[in-house]
């Protein structure tokens, strides 16, 4: 069995390592790299009104490592912040915010469908204030779900997501182990890294139809099903609602039984 992990590269070894222990070969191929957002007048403005936040949302473990400096940057001590309940979107995120020594609330899906069927956001009053550590273009259908229910959103861009410049030489030096493979899997965590995929796999089409998907959560799971729908693609899908390896080797076990 072959496991195309697209996670970026900080975050894909422990993956990478505990799947290769269960006999499993592994491809990284990162589809997402992140980089700060330089501090600026909007985000110190932002800081300035997190103590009127009840919830701060922390969406990756670089959300906390930057959101955790430029707070310093701001002149704001985390004692201030002692009334606000911490959401992570998952567990590593979860152990960034816990060496900080902050305890935070964790869904059981990685998503943020996960995160909203959590008791601390489903009892949010209304005109309640959620602040979002975030990246561009990340997690706004909860934003979007919130603002809905009269919640005041402090929407922090932390940092900025692009397909790395080496993926395509990674690829290009990989296209032969594809080619030897009946069917492989394919990790895909965000609706960036589906577009990044389809991206660069534009002139090796092949690939999208022979790959099958481990796609994280309901909401990318309705993505890949509308693609298919529209291209009348033939591609093989399958919903994860974490990133432990055990629930990887399993789903891919369902999909592409012992090959």
């Amino acid at each position: 069995m072959l496991l195309i992990n697209t996670r970026p590269s900080d975050r894909a070894a422990g993956l990478t390592q505990q799947l290769q222990a269960a006999q499993v070969s592994v491809l990284e191929l990162p589809l997402l790299e992140l980089h700060a957002m330089p501090y600026s007048d909007e985000l110190s403005s932002l800081y300035q009104q997190l103590e009127q936040a009840q919830i701060i949302v922390v969406v990756s473990p670089t959300a906390a490592q930057i959101g955790m400096q430029y707070l310093q940057q701001a002149g704001i001590k985390l004692s201030a912040l002692a009334q606000v309940h911490w959401v992570a979107v998952g567990k590593a995120t979860e152990q960034a915010l816990a060496s900080y020594g902050i305890h935070s609330h964790v869904p059981e899906v990685e998503t943020s469908e996960g995160m909203l069927q959590l008791p601390v956001l489903k009892q949010l009053a209304s005109g309640s204030g959620v602040a979002f550590w975030r990246g561009e273009g990340g997690r706004q259908f909860m934003m979007d779900h919130l603002r809905a229910s009269n919640i005041k959103v402090l929407n922090f861009i932390l940092y900025r997501r692009q397909c790395p410049e080496t993926t395509a030489t990674i690829l290009a030096e990989n296209l032969s182990l594809l080619k030897r493979q009946q069917r492989f899997a394919v990790l895909i965590t965000s609706e960036a890294s589906w577009l990044n995929w389809l991206a660069i796999m534009q002139d090796s089409a092949e690939f999208i139809q022979q790959a099958c998907y481990l796609v994280l959560g309901p909401r990318l799971a309705t993505i890949l099903g509308e693609y298919q729908q529209q291209h009348q693609a033939s591609f093989q899908f399958v919903q994860v609602d974490d990133l432990e390896a055990n629930t990887i080797l399993q789903k891919m076990r369902l999909i592409l039984g012992n090959a």
